[in-house]
């Protein structure tokens, strides 16, 4: 069934809301704008605003695209044949082939990128979703392989496909601060995917290969 009108007024709303928070978040800093101000650029209702964005921080990174369950789901949904860090490595090199816009590789991110460095609220949120992100890999990897969520084999592995993709986003967000556009970026950025590759070596890539049926998916013993 197609979108209903109810459903695309909801999405049209939000990303009128959140267009005008961008809008004013570039042109003043983030910690200078209130979020009456952000309603009353939007046409909205300070009630209205926060039936759709809970938080200020959502309106920059908003739960659905900024998900501290993005690495765990990319393992998760990951084919039969593939190690958790050669998916999560695929999973990056089509995102920056596609210039996906929440890698940051669209023309004028520079300057969203600026304003979120220069908030502390929105970098430290930054890092706990790194830290989140992390921790929920090492909980799919322990469910998926039987294994204690303290292994030392586990704990390493989630550790650096966690390092890994926090790396692709510091290194884009450096680039954009040096004034690079969006095509240099993506030719770097999938230099460094390769040069991650050789460094991780054999056995991070033969970790956890995920065999012809999802361990969760096989029948249980009885």
């Amino acid at each position: 069934m197609g979108e209903g009108l109810r459903e695309r007024k909801k999405r049209q709303t939000r990303r009128r809301i959140r267009e005008a928070a961008m809008r004013q978040f570039v042109e003043r800093g983030f910690d200078k704008v209130t979020i009456a101000e952000v309603a009353a650029e939007a046409e909205v209702s300070v009630n209205t605003l926060y039936n759709y964005f809970e938080a200020k921080e959502d309106l920059v990174l908003p739960p659905d695209e900024a998900s501290p369950l993005r690495l765990a789901e990319i393992v998760r949904e990951r084919p039969a044949g593939a190690s958790p860090a050669r998916a999560v490595l695929a999973r990056l090199r089509e995102e920056v082939r596609g210039r996906e816009r929440q890698l940051g590789l669209t023309d004028g991110f520079g300057q969203v990128f600026e304003m979120m460095r220069a908030a502390p609220t929105l970098t430290a949120r930054l890092q706990d979703l790194g830290q989140e992100m992390t921790e929920a890999l090492a909980a799919q990897l322990a469910d998926e392989t039987g294994t204690d969520r303290d292994d030392p084999a586990l704990c390493a592995a989630a550790g650096q496909i966690g390092w890994f993709h926090s790396l692709v986003f510091a290194e884009i967000g450096r680039r954009l601060v040096a004034g690079r556009t969006p095509d240099e970026i993506a030719t770097d950025v999938l230099q460094l995917l390769d040069a991650v590759e050789e460094l991780l070596g054999e056995r991070a890539f033969t970790y956890a290969v995920r065999g012809d049926t999802p361990r969760e998916d096989r029948p249980r013993s009885r």
